[in-house]
């Protein structure tokens, strides 16, 4: 950071004037909110100690008021809540051994206090905000909805709704009593294990709004949480759409079949498919009325509902035993197909002379018969088989008659298990209104295991009666098209049947107006974490408190699915969506277990990851058991969703599970690797790249990214790190705001990859620091880049043009230049990491600019063929991707430059990498007059840097690696005038002739790759071969517009082997 008002090169990476780490300390000023709101300034010397916290979200300078978010942190100081306990130590010696303590951290009695008056967004939380916002919030919410009103009620009132009473009977004629058992115990053992593991969840912490949305999400991360909880949400919508069906189809079939709008009908007819669709739509915008009024009159409602549920279902057991023999239906059976009840006849074989097609002798008659002979009839082991039909069927294998009854769909095992399965899906109904429940941690677990093993003792013993008090003919009969059009299960019941319809209606009503609540909240809680950005429009919620927006759109979404206008159609969809969401429930508890993270502390013990395992693999059967295509659908749109969140970014922290699971698996896989070098085939280039911070902790050079973002199809580990010169407490915020910087920049840039940065009071030793420590174990770089320290040697000049007032900090800012660069150098090559640098970083290509032509490799010397693998990886890139490979080697007089060529397309063609070979030819001759001229003018720039006199204290500012005037005068001068004259010019020459010849073929070129020369040991403590290297280094890239030079690391990094 400069003093002096000057303004910073836009290039390379130490092209910036660095100031006194002892002598510049930036000013420091915090705020602390007092009672009155207001803030005050605390003044912070050197010999003050303040802990104040900080987050990710601090801004880059603490410098400006204006610019600190005081609303999202409760501690806006630690220190000034302290300084409220200066009197405590004098009050009491309880906590005397904790005194010098007190001076900096104030009591947790005090801090939860400061917790607990805290409000906050719902955005940009941090883990500690989001903490006193929900104690906050806890502490003033007023006492809500109990275990029983709130969970286990809503719950048995969704389980027992239309499934039970318009099909369980027919479920059971179709599958038998056997097979019904087994279908209602997978079903309820699937609802049963994942209530233990949503049990585990909810009672691992405080669960507010969006219930199983919640738990899934912040178990398993946003992507999983928001496919899932879409898929939840739509399955909600659709339940609604199933409860509207069924209820319009017990008011038009069973009890006001007058109402019908488009004549008569009967089942599967247009008639009754536009009377569904014309009903539902009125039934569901009447429902949403309701709901939209508040969610207080849903419940007065639901409770009414519930006890015409639970009155009913006494009327069905009542019936079970007491049968109802004034209204005994008697049915008649010929070739054991059930007639309706229009039939005319006798049902004996005299019925023959009137009914042609029963004219028969081997037809059997039963007489008209009761339909429900009673449990002590025996009639269940008729109905213990399974008795399958297919469409249009009276008798399996037989085609239905005229009169007979028939089977309106086919069935099987797979198909009735999908239409039962929703019978069982209420189960997160409690969960749905985790935000009104007094305790839902509690309530949660407790009212919905309740709730499963309520209904499911239900089911049970209703398929067993049922089973055993009715005709297997008569269970089949879905409309009661035998019984004068009655329901079954009603027609069952004491003391009258329309108990039953009124209490299945008011069930189905009561069930849809559930859904159509928690529905709404739920599209609200994934509106407002913001994962989806469509959907941030449903995020707000009316004046009321009520999500108005979400329930009109999951009004929508309901009216598609009475538009189906079959029951039996829509029931297997929502089987889908319940599933998925069923089963990443069990995914994240089985998770959470396994982990065994130390936040996995739920309070409900009585799971296991066994447990959680079965429920999941439970749900992945049932999905493909019902229907592989159903299945393959929701998980196709989960999919969708999933890469959408990711796509976007969702940069979201919630302690998930699959973040655990990536934590343990690292940390498994870095124990593993072996801490020695990788095998050539699985090595590749993890880079770490030093960029500058400008003085508004911006990168300098972006362009230096973009580069390192091109070789990210290396498939290596990537970080960007940068040096603060200054004091870690001074400049710690500039810290946090550095790394926001870089990380952002690398998101520009495409680097998936690591951000850091270090606060030095040296340059030099924060690289060095970065260099020997970054990474973790074997998954550390192999290679560093950095930018050509572009502006060296214009400030050398200046400070040889004698500029008033100048010469010494441009010398100074020159040495300083060269010996950081030099000593990053020299740490690579003694770490055997490869180097790479590019120079001109402003004539780079913007990304996605493509380039046409040529990218000329010259490979002088043998790198372990660095340069060849950079090529390539750079040519995956669609900026390169059009551009020709040519590879340019130097033959000297000695070699077979034909014998080379043939040699090297044979090596580059068993790479693997096409390109196009050149061999040029440098023949020995005499050094020119140019060269010994820009000799002379490099030695001359080190004469008059001597005779500048620095001072001690500009003298200071150049790292020891340089500084040691004496060392380096000591070691040189015996050897001056012989030797070191002759290397200079051989060096010299060396680059003078290998750039005219790059200029010469490649002058045209988009890009050269080039070997980096290595730096001589002198460079370490000697000034003059520091700035001669850095001049040979200028002369050889010379007049090249887009040059990366590459060092290996001294070890190959291709092979020719499979």
């Amino acid at each position: 950071m400069s003093t002096n008002g000057t303004s910073s090169l836009d290039r390379g990476l130490l092209n910036e004037e660095e100031e006194d780490a002892m002598e510049y300390r930036t000013s420091v000023k915090c705020f602390a909110i007092n009672d009155s709101g207001a803030h005050k300034n605390l003044d912070i010397s050197s010999d003050d100690e303040y802990i104040v916290p900080m987050s990710t979200n601090l801004p880059s300078s603490m410098n400006s008021p204006d610019r600190m978010d005081l609303k999202r942190n409760p501690f806006g100081n630690l220190q000034d809540i302290a300084s409220q306990e200066q009197n405590y130590e004098t009050e009491t010696e309880n906590l005397a051994l904790y005194q010098a303590e007190l001076k900096r951290r104030p009591r947790v009695a005090r801090i939860l206090n400061n917790l607990v008056r805290f409000k906050t967004n719902r955005e940009d939380q941090t883990p500690l905000n989001a903490e006193s916002s929900m104690l906050a919030l806890l502490r003033k919410q007023p006492v809500k909805m109990n275990t029983l009103i709130g969970v286990y009620l809503p719950t048995i009132q969704n389980i027992l709704g239309v499934i039970l009473f318009l099909r369980l009977a027919w479920i059971v004629g179709s599958a038998g009593v056997g097979q019904t058992l087994l279908i209602v115990l997978i079903c309820c053992t699937t609802t049963m294990l994942t209530a233990i593991s949503m049990s585990a969840i909810a009672t691992n912490g405080v669960v507010p709004a969006g219930g199983s949305y919640f738990m899934i999400s912040r178990s398993l991360g946003p992507e999983f949480g928001g496919a899932v909880g879409i898929l939840f949400y739509l399955g909600t919508s659709f339940a609604c759409s199933m409860y509207t069906l069924g209820a319009i189809e017990l008011l038009l079939t069973f009890l006001a079949p007058g109402m019908s709008a488009f004549g008569e009908f009967e089942a599967g007819t247009a008639a009754l498919l536009n009377n569904m669709r014309l009903y539902g739509s009125v039934l569901l915008v009447l429902m949403g009325l309701i709901v939209f009024v508040g969610v207080k009159y849903v419940n007065r409602f639901a409770n009414l509902c519930l006890v015409l549920v639970i009155v009913s279902i006494l009327c069905i057991y009542i019936g079970f035993f007491v049968s109802p023999t004034s209204r005994q239906p008697r049915v008649c059976i010929i070739d054991k197909a059930l007639m309706r009840s229009s039939y005319e006849g006798n049902c004996t074989s005299a019925d023959a002379q009137y009914y042609s097609e029963w004219q028969n002798d081997n037809s059997s008659y039963s007489g008209f018969i009761p339909g429900f002979p009673g449990l002590g009839s025996g009639v269940i082991k008729e109905n213990f088989v399974s008795n399958y039909l297919h469409t249009g069927q009276a008798v399996r294998g037989v085609k239905g008659r005229e009169q007979a009854v028939v089977a309106d769909m086919t069935t099987s095992f797979t198909v009735l298990l999908a239409i039962f399965f929703p019978a069982c899906t209420g189960i997160m109904a409690g969960s749905n209104r985790s935000g009104d429940l007094k305790d839902a941690s509690r309530a949660i677990p407790i009212g919905t295991i309740a709730a499963i093993a309520t209904t499911g003792i239900i089911y049970f013993t209703c398929v067993l009666f049922l089973g055993g008090t009715v005709q297997g003919q008569v269970l089949r009969d879905k409309f009661g098209d035998s019984i004068n059009g009655g329901l079954v299960i009603a027609e069952l019941s004491w003391p009258h049947p329309i108990v039953i319809l009124l209490g299945a209606l008011f069930s189905t009503v009561g069930a849809g107006l559930q859904s159509l609540t928690g529905a709404p909240r739920l599209l609200q809680a994934i509106a407002q974490d913001n994962l989806l950005p469509f959907l941030s429009y449903f995020s707000k919620a009316s004046s009321s408190g009520e999500p108005t927006r979400a329930l009109i759109l999951t009004l929508i979404i309901s009216e598609c699915g009475v538009l189906i206008a079959s029951l039996d159609s829509v029931a297997p969809v929502i089987t889908m969506f319940f599933l998925m969401c069923y089963g990443f429930v069990n995914l994240a508890c089985t998770l959470q277990s396994l982990l065994r993270a130390p936040s996995w502390r739920p309070r409900f013990k009585y799971y296991h990851w066994s447990l959680s395992g079965a429920g999941l693999l439970l749900c992945i059967v049932l999905m493909f058991i019902s229907s592989w295509i159903y299945a393959l659908a929701a998980m196709c749109l989960a999919t969708i969703v999933y890469y959408y969140i990711e796509y976007k970014g969702a940069a979201k922290e919630w302690g998930d599970g699959i973040r655990g699971l990536s934590m343990q698996a690292a940390r498994y896989s870095l124990l593993r690797l072996e801490d020695s070098q990788p095998h050539t085939k699985n090595w590749r280039p993890q880079i770490l790249t030093l960029a500058k911070l400008n003085d508004s902790l911006e990168i300098s050079e972006p362009r230096l990214l973009d580069l390192a973002g091109s070789l990210k199809n290396g498939k290596g580990l990537n970080m960007v790190a940068s040096v603060l010169q200054g004091d870690l407490l001074d400049r710690y915020p500039d810290r946090l705001a550095g790394q926001q910087s870089i990380k952002a920049a690398m998101k520009i840039a495409d680097i998936q990859g690591f951000a850091e940065v270090v606060v030095s009071p040296v340059l030099s030793q924060g690289l060095s620091l970065l260099i020997q420590g970054a990474g973790l174990g074997a998954l550390k770089h192999n290679t560093i880049m950095l930018g050509w320290p572009e502006a060296w040697r214009e400030r050398l000049e200046a400070a040889q043009a004698l500029a008033a007032g100048k010469t010494e900090a441009e010398a100074i800012s020159s040495l300083r230049q060269v010996s950081v660069f030099m000593k990053v150098l020299l740490e690579a090559a003694m770490h055997e990491y490869a180097i790479i640098v590019p120079k001109n970083l402003h004539l780079f290509p913007k990304p996605g600019t493509v380039q046409e032509g040529n990218v000329d490799i010259w490979w002088i010397v043998h790198d372990g063929g660095m340069l060849l693998l950079l090529a390539f990886l750079l040519q995956q890139e669609s900026t390169w991707r059009k551009c020709r490979l040519r590879v340019f080697t130097v033959a000297e007089n000695d070699d077979n430059s034909i014998q080379m060529k043939q040699d090297l397309q044979s090596f580059l063609y068993h790479l693997r990498i096409d390109a196009d070979v050149r061999i040029v030819e440098m023949l020995d001759g005499d050094i020119s007059a140019y060269t010994y001229e820009r000799t002379a003018q490099m030695e001359n720039r080190a004469r008059i840097l001597e005779k500048l006199k620095l001072s001690p204290k500009l003298r200071e500012q150049i790292p020891d690696a340089v500084a040691d005037r004496s060392r380096a005068d000591a070691a040189v001068s015996t050897v001056r005038a012989n030797r070191l004259l002759t290397d200079n010019v051989r060096r010299m020459n060396t680059s003078v002739k290998l750039n005219r010849i790059i200029h010469e073929h490649s002058r045209e070129s988009q890009l050269v790759l080039l070997n980096l020369p290595g730096p001589t040991n002198d460079c370490a403590f000697s000034f003059d071969s520091a700035m001669s290297y850095m001049e040979y280094v200028n002369v050889l890239t010379e007049s090249l517009q887009r040059v990366i030079m590459v060092r290996g690391g001294g070890r190959e990094v291709i092979t020719i082997f499979s």
